[in-house]
């Protein structure tokens, strides 16, 4: 390789590897750090596997973080049966501009915040919201109708906000795949479950893993939908980190939350993969 080539090769990998290192490498480092220290005293630290243990040993804890992984898979699992014939319908179907409209109508709610999102599901689902105003001027009930601060309402936020990034990989490949592919599939006998179980899903693969990844992942991080959107009872991960961070200043037990739920998504992400026959490289690349 030229010297011109590598020096053009180093400085466009430097933004990336100093994004890495700073941002991802060095603090995931020292959060591991700090959550294998054990207070002793003030100001005095011990290593030591006490948080961890403290974990294992909280029903309370468990259940919050099982809670957790099972709300998120059910999120991604709702996200993916809505977003499939939405990204099908744009993909092979629509043409010409039609297909960019549906496809700028999926963009539209994601050029606000995820804050304003979900005030605006606060909005319509509480018990003065237009939802329950409609139910009662239908004559459907009696009298208002909360749907807030429950896990239903949790995870219609959590579907909605991670709605895009299902879409946008189905799309992509969806659209490589030839049209005269499927109209060979019919033409040799095929009907619409058989064309789509044996021609179009074993194409999509490599995009709904990829999807599914994505919104899992968004899904057991997030914080803000399931605290607006859940109620006291509706616990999430998240909020026992941020608790143990910001308002008990347990620095060393909320570490440890933090790379307990990274292990867990790792691990899921590792299983989807494995179960589904794909690899990381080709549902990323």
């Amino acid at each position: 390789m030229k010297s011109g080539a590598r020096l053009g090769l180093i400085l466009l990998l430097t933004p990336l590897l100093l994004w890495l290192v700073l941002l991802i490498l060095i603090p995931h480092v020292d959060m591991f750090l700090v959550s294998l220290r054990e207070r002793v005293g003030v100001g005095e630290y011990q290593v030591s596997l006490a948080n961890y243990l403290t974990f294992f040993q909280e029903p309370l804890y468990l259940w919050t973080f099982l809670r957790t992984a099972v709300m998120s898979i059910m999120a991604t699992l709702i996200t993916l049966l809505i977003a499939f014939p939405v990204s099908y319908f744009i993909a092979k179907i629509a043409r010409g501009r039609s297909r960019s409209a549906l496809f700028l109508l999926c963009l539209v709610p994601f050029w606000v915040s995820e804050l304003v999102r979900t005030f605006g599901w606060m909005i319509l689902l509480r018990e003065t919201g237009i939802i329950s105003n409609l139910l009662q001027w239908a004559g459907l009930v009696s009298g208002p109708v909360e749907m807030l601060y429950n896990d239903a309402a949790i995870m219609v936020g959590l579907v909605y906000t991670s709605m895009l990034f299902m879409v946008v990989p189905l799309v992509t490949t969806l659209e490589s795949l030839p049209d005269e592919v499927i109209e060979a599939g019919y033409d040799l006998g095929g009907t619409n479950t058989s064309v789509m179980r044996e021609i179009v899903i074993p194409h999509a693969a490599p995009g709904i893993v990829s999807g599914s990844i994505v919104v899992f992942m968004l899904s057991l991080g997030n914080y803000l939908t399931p605290t607006m959107l859940g109620g006291k009872d509706s616990l999430w991960f998240t909020e026992l980190i941020y608790s143990q961070f910001i308002v008990r200043f347990n620095w060393e037990l909320g570490a440890a939350f933090g790379f307990m739920l990274l292990l867990l998504s790792s691990l899921i992400v590792w299983g989807m993969l494995r179960l589904t026959g794909q690899t990381l490289e080709r549902t990323m690349g």
